[in-house]
Formats: structure tokens, C-alpha cells, sequence
């Protein structure tokens, strides 16, 4: 996001190359403040203004740059400065940036990279997308059982600079294998020559390297960490994952959750950063199957114009006993994504599930009824009106069943309930509402 504040004293300060007052201003604020300050600067000025900054201070600002700003600067900022900026950055964000980069980007940096970054680059790039080894960091706390407390203090001194999170230290065995986990606080508490195995934790929670992002982001949510292991097959530590790095998952899961229940293919890039036939292609393509679902409302329809022709009345209701079944189905659609997100439920529920659904759309569609009773009695009066409530109870229990069905059975075959989106749930209610509307009037009538 531009902050237009400081732009005019940023331009005029690159204009009389004050060094000083750019080095003030690229040291003395946060990192994000920086980012956002110089966010409207053109990409050559950016680097004009980071030239001023120690090599670390610039990876950190870059780190908070958008997407788009980040991908200029690379291709507008020559190879070997970025090159060096890549050593500086943390591995899951540097990885993250190559990720988004054409390949033939990637094969141009790598080799200006030092050689124990490069491996870690490439180790990190070869993890499968969403991953848990694919947004890990590999630089974190780590000391033997077998010393103690006070060699292990000494030890984390060396390391602290170069590590994201220090606070939780791995103990690790022969071959990387991890033992344990003691916290920065119990190191300090402890007496010198206490040792470290003593204190440690046996029973670390982690998660493997191939493991689903959304489900580490349920685990660090369930236990409250800061930092998770990440293990291989074996057992060996291989990474960490960090708080923040879970808040970008869960922002990313939540906004293709919203972005599915609303019939959209899920952006990649921000709202304006998205092309336009981009955008048309994503909300085009789901828009033209949910017309197709539309036409069938159509067909059902005109399977029943005799009746209608005999009861023109029942025209009134229809929008009135579609809405009835759409609304109720998205809400039922909407509580049982949320709660298979969160973890509230999982498949083995669903007889619970459908219980409760059931009752509940026999509780909403009777009192609904009511008041679908009291219109039709005023429009059309007895015994016709009876067919609104009848139709209303039914359509309601319907539409509750098949909102929350349908997202355990998109879990269940291995994809995304939220592709049974709200949209797609109101498109098949509408087909069955007109059916049992008119079956409902074929038997009273």
C-alpha cells in the first residue's frame, strides 16, 4: 500500500543524494513503515534509497514490499544486487519470491547466490506447493543433549543473529534427530551446570515436511506456539514454521474459502493487480456453469406448465419458496465449511451432521411456514394457501440437508468443500424447490 507522506521528502533527498537522511530513515523506522513509505518510488529510485542501508535492513524492507513491487525490483535491479540480496533474506521468504519468478529468472540467480544458500534454496523449491516444507524456515535454535546449560547459552549467542526464533531451542542427537525442545526461559533459570537433557521437553509436537499448510495451521492454533519443527520421514529436523508465516496461511486459506463460496476462482495476485481478462476468465468461467444449473430450473418448470396455467397464482411464490431454499442451504453450506476448516468437525460426524441439519430445517421451514401462510391466506386464501407452508417446511429441510451434505462429500472424494459454494448450493435448491412446489400443489390441489 502507498503512503504518500514522506514520497516528496524521499524524492527530494535522492535528488540531492542526502545520504544521511536516507540512512536515517531506512534505520530508525520499521522495517514495514519503510515499505510502505517508498512503495510509489520508481524501482531505480527504490534501490537508490536501499543503497543506503546496510545489506540486512534491506532484505527485512524488501521482505515487506507487495508482491508486484517485489518482482520490478527484481527485474529492474540487476542480477548481482539482488543476488546478494538473497543471501540476506530469510529462507521462506526468499524461496517465496523465486516461487512467483519465470524459471529462466530463478537459473539467472542462483548461481550469484553463495553455495550452502543455493542448496537450501533449491531443497526448499523441491517441496510440493502448500507443503509444509514449502513456507518453512531453515534457520533456527538448535544445541546437543549432552552439554549444559550454561555451554548452551554460550552456543545460542553465535546463533542468535543469524536465527528468526530463538525462543524455543531444539535439542537434536546424532544425525539431526530431535530429542527435545527447551525454552530460552528454562535456559536462563537453570543453573549453569544443569543439563540440557534434564530440562528439555520429550514430547515435541511437530509436523512433517509433507504435511498439508492448513493442518499445521490447525496444530499451531490448537497449541498456541510460536514456532513449530518440522521433521522428514526420519524424524531429523529439517525446519521451522513461525507464528507469522501461519497468519499469511491462514489470511491465504480464509481468502480462497471467501473467494469459492462466492463462485470465483481463486485469485493469485491482489483485486487490481489481476489483469482484467484475467479476472473475467475466473468469475467467467464458474458464472457460465452456474447459468448451465439455471437452465435446468427452466426445464423443470416447463415440465409442470399445465399446472401453472391452471393455478396461475403459484407464480407469486416462486421467488418466495427459491429464496426459502437458497438462503437456508448457503447458511447450512457456510457452518459446515467454517466448521471442517477449523476442525470442529470431520467426516465421522456427518450422522451427527445430518441430524441436527434435519431438525433444524423442520424448526425453520414451520416457522417460516407461518408466516408463508399468512401471505398466501391474504392473497389467495384457503385451501390453497395451503401448498405455501407445506412447500416452505420442505424446501427449508432441503435445503439445510443438502448445504450441509454437500461440503463432507467434496471433503470426502479429496477436494475443497468450499467448492460447493454458496452459488452452486442455491442452484441445485432452486431445481428441487420447483419440483416439490409443484408436486406439493398436484397432491393438495
Amino acid at each position: 500500500m502507498i503512503n504518500p507522506i514522506l514520497l516528496p521528502e524521499l524524492r527530494l533527498m535522492l535528488a540531492e543524494n542526502d545520504g544521511q537522511g536516507l540512512f536515517e530513515v531506512a534505520t530508525e523506522l520499521h522495517p514495514a513503515t519503510v515499505a510502505d513509505f517508498t512503495e510509489g518510488l520508481s524501482v531505480e529510485d527504490t534501490w537508490s534509497m536501499l543503497s543506503h542501508a546496510p545489506l540486512g535492513t534491506q532484505a527485512d524492507i524488501f521482505s515487506y514490499y507487495s508482491n508486484q513491487k517485489q518482482e520490478e525490483m527484481v527485474l529492474g535491479g540487476g542480477r548481482q544486487r539482488m543476488g546478494s540480496l538473497l543471501e540476506e533474506m530469510a529462507p521462506d521468504n526468499r524461496v517465496d519470491l523465486l516461487k512467483r519468478l519465470d524459471d529462466n529468472v530463478v537459473q539467472e540467480l542462483l548461481p550469484l547466490v553463495a553455495k550452502a544458500e543455493r542448496h537450501d534454496i533449491v531443497t526448499l523449491l523441491s517441496y510440493p506447493e502448500g507443503s509444509a516444507g514449502s513456507f518453512m524456515n531453515t534457520e533456527y535454535a538448535s544445541v546437543p543433549a549432552e552439554i549444559t546449560a550454561g555451554e548452551a547459552i554460550a552456543r545460542l549467542r553465535n546463533q542468535a543473529p543469524d536465527n528468526e526464533m530463538i525462543y524455543y531451542i531444539f535439542v537434536l542427537g546424532p544425525d539431526r534427530q530431535l530429542l527435545g525442545l527447551v525454552s530460552l526461559r528454562d535456559l536462563i533459570l537453570a543453573r549453569p551446570t544443569t543439563p540440557v537433557e534434564d530440562l528439555m521437553q520429550r514430547d515435541v509436537i511437530a509436523v512433517r515436511v509433507d504435511e498439508d499448510q492448513e493442518e499445521v495451521a490447525n496444530k499451531m492454533a490448537r497449541y498456541d506456539f510460536l514456532a513449530m519443527p518440522v521433521v522428514d520421514s526420519s524424524g531429523r529436523l529439517v525446519g521451522i514454521v513461525t507464528h507469522d508465516d501461519i497468519i499469511d496461511i491462514v489470511r491465504e486459506e480464509a481468502t480462497e474459502d471467501a473467494h469459492r463460496i462466492a463462485g470465483v476462482a481463486p485469485l493469485t495476485l491482489g483485486y487490481l493487480e489481476t489483469g482484467l481478462l484475467a479476472l473475467t476468465w475466473k468469475r467467467g468461467v464458474w458464472l457460465a456453469i452456474l447459468f448451465l444449473t439455471a437452465m435446468f430450473t427452466t426445464t423443470a418448470l416447463q415440465q409442470y406448465e399445465d399446472t401453472q396455467i391452471e393455478f396461475t397464482w403459484m407464480i407469486l411464490f416462486i421467488p418466495l419458496i427459491m429464496s426459502c431454499g437458497g438462503n437456508s442451504g448457503n447458511q447450512s453450506a457456510t457452518l459446515i465449511i467454517t466448521a471442517l476448516s477449523t476442525g470442529d468437525i470431520s467426516l465421522k460426524d456427518w450422522y451427527r451432521v445430518v441430524r441436527r441439519e434435519l431438525m433444524m430445517g423442520l424448526l425453520l421451514g414451520v416457522g417460516l411456514g407461518i408466516f408463508g401462510l399468512i401471505i398466501a391466506n391474504y392473497y389467495v386464501g384457503m385451501p390453497h394457501a395451503l401448498v405455501v407452508p407445506v412447500t416452505v417446511t420442505l424446501v427449508v429441510m432441503c435445503g439445510t440437508m443438502v448445504g450441509s451434505l454437500s461440503p463432507l462429500i467434496f471433503r470426502r472424494m479429496g477436494l475443497d468443500p468450499a467448492l460447493m459454494s454458496n452459488p452452486f448450493v442455491s442452484g441445485i435448491i432452486d431445481i428441487l424447490g420447483i419440483v416439490i412446489y409443484m408436486n406439493v400443489a398436484i397432491l393438495l390441489l
